[in-house]
């Protein structure tokens, strides 16, 4: 699949985004682990979450899927059978990290494998903390790469101080730690998202943080629970930046995921001189939602480094685009770790970057971008990483001629319909309210607070 991409008019739309992939992940495992039924609401259809919702029934875990974006999970307690072929993680890279902690402490072997892409991703800072506690772990590829086999059994609780911030090798030692008899800590080096806490609190295990270290008690199970997912903020980031560079755009975001460890590309967006507000807050089943109020300004050039490199690593392809848009230099360090996502996301936004006329400065841990020359279109690869291929989607409807993202199929591991949505965008067409462009459903839960729009 190829996605097109051409300039755009200034964007006026209010629109919904996929739920949110990180939470759809924990839901179907913490639904595993649960002690009955659980039923998920606006569970994300990509091809990560399949992939994860797939393994849990190769495990013998029975999984209902009625509708669209509607499954029930039918807890299994923590124990699953063996299964009768490798467990495919396709592209996701959650899966394979997070169902480590809790395969590590099954009583049997089982092999993980995925695609070529993710057989590149190093799996050392999983097996590390698993093999601490009792699990052996063995990864057959090359640097430590999949397929990783599992021989799982009895834990024992560790205290793992992290050599890097990582979300999903801290939730893999607290899903570990679950099936442990006593308590385990994770402690991190700084911020991370913290999805996997709050949604043990909703599902009543017990968790506790005392400064940078997060403790659980082994032994306990989760309580069955329905839960709804909130929209993907990290999906609604493309359109927040396509609406934040282009003076006379008003685009409204609803329903969507306002966690705190997530919403750091708001603060990012604000500091290049965006006007956003977050016009409805709600707290429900542990998470923040509500909806984002974007308008259009020239962009500034910013400096993204340290402690908010963790809260921002998935946006920073996009956020890459916004500094080329931006006045003046944009500058990011302290990111290494997208040298081991997808792909090499640092090497690939460069190489498109250039492509499209931009001045780029490639470091080690980040780039230096001279933003506000003018982009051209041109013929890009997605390198088979979706973030890559609609972060440059979104650069094309600011560039002259015709923007073509090769080799696009994987887009819909995270964000089926990206497609549709972008070209709406670029039409302007569809139903009107408020003099917006409505492109989803409108409805928002429970509020909290809420703002009226001028």
């Amino acid at each position: 699949m190829e996605l097109r991409s051409q300039k755009a008019p200034a964007i006026r739309a209010e629109i919904t985004v996929p739920g949110d992939k990180s939470i759809s992940h924990r839901a179907i495992m913490i639904g595993a682990l649960s002690n009955g039924p659980c039923r998920i609401s606006n569970f994300l259809e990509g091809e990560d979450c399949l992939s994860t919702m797939e393994i849990m029934r190769q495990l013998g875990v029975e999984i209902e899927h009625p509708a669209p974006g509607s499954v029930v999970v039918h807890g299994a307690r923590g124990k699953f059978t063996p299964p009768s072929a490798d467990l495919d993680c396709g592209n996701s890279g959650t899966s394979v990290r997070l169902l480590s902690g809790i395969l590590a402490a099954q009583p049997f072997r089982c092999r993980l494998v995925g695609d070529a892409s993710l057989s590149k991703r190093p799996m050392r800072r999983i097996i590390d903390p698993l093999t601490q506690m009792g699990a052996r772990l063995t990864a057959t590829g090359e640097k430590l790469t999949l397929p990783l086999t599992i021989d799982g059994g009895s834990l024992s609780p560790i205290t793992y101080e992290m050599p890097v911030a990582s979300a999903q090798v801290k939730s893999a030692i607290l899903l570990a730690g679950l099936f442990t008899k006593g308590r385990t800590t994770v402690v991190e080096p700084g911020p991370s998202r913290d999805h996997t806490e709050r949604m043990f609190e909703y599902f009543l295990v017990r968790t506790s943080r005392e400064g940078n270290a997060i403790s659980i008690h082994g032994g306990q199970t989760p309580e069955s629970r329905d839960f709804t997912v909130p929209g993907d903020i990290s999906s609604a980031a493309f359109w927040l930046v396509a609406a934040a560079a282009q003076p006379g755009s008003r685009l409204l975001v609803e329903e969507v995921g306002l966690n705190p460890t997530r919403t750091g590309i708001l603060d990012v967006l604000v500091r290049m001189g965006a006007s956003i507000r977050e016009v409805v807050e709600v707290m429900n089943q542990g998470e923040h939602s509500g909806a984002i109020d974007v308008q259009g300004a020239r962009l500034r050039g910013v400096t993204i480094e340290g402690d908010e490199i963790p809260n921002v690593i998935d946006e920073i392809p996009i956020l890459a685009v916004a500094g080329a848009l931006a006045e003046g230099v944009t500058t990011i360090r302290g990111a290494r770790e997208l040298r081991v996502k997808e792909t090499d996301r640092i090497a690939a936004v460069a190489a498109n970057l250039r492509a499209m006329g931009v001045e780029v400065e490639e470091f080690e841990d980040g780039m230096r971008i001279q933003g506000g020359a003018p982009l051209r279109g041109a013929r890009l690869q997605s390198f088979g990483d979706h973030r890559i291929a609609m972060a440059f989607a979104i650069a094309g409807l600011f560039a002259s001629g015709e923007t073509i993202i090769e080799d696009a199929d994987c887009v819909r591991t995270s964000y089926p319909g990206f497609e549709d949505t972008l070209n709406l965008m670029r039409t302007g067409k569809g139903m009107r309210r408020r003099g917006l462009l409505v492109l989803g459903s409108t409805g928002t839960g429970p509020v909290k607070k809420q703002e009226s729009l001028p």
